[in-house]
């Protein structure tokens, strides 16, 4: 089965798992949603720019914590899941504006991270 499809199974199934996302925290699902995105970024990276990868994971890294520090035993599924969505997501803008050069893609891709970045007080 192919890696994306695995992912997005993945995403589907934590889903339909989570119960009600409208009672968890707004603040665990940005932190959630940023960690997905930021994500996709490292391991896109990974391929085309190798050290700036290393921050990126920090970042990351930092994010994840702020969701295990809001996220309550019955929010860590749902947290999980947005986070899965938000990665899958952000990797395809990612690849869209790398592998088609797709200018509106790249711009999307930037804002969405740009948006996590100012969310924590990153430049």
């Amino acid at each position: 089965m192919a890696r994306g499809l695995e992912t997005f199974l993945a995403a589907m199934a934590v889903g339909f798992v989570t119960g009600s996302p409208a009672t968890a925290d707004p603040l665990l699902r940005d932190f959630a949603v940023c960690t997905g995105r930021y994500s996709a970024l490292v391991e896109h990276q990974w391929l085309v720019d190798g050290p700036a990868s290393e921050t990126s994971s920090g970042v990351r890294d930092n994010l994840w914590t702020l969701v295990e520090a809001v996220a309550g035993p019955r929010d860590a599924s749902a947290a999980m899941g947005w986070r899965i969505e938000a990665k899958v997501a952000q990797k395809a803008l990612l690849d869209r504006a790398y592998l088609a050069n797709d200018l509106v893609a790249e711009k999307r891709s930037a804002q969405l991270l740009q948006a996590c970045a100012d969310l924590i007080g990153q430049s």
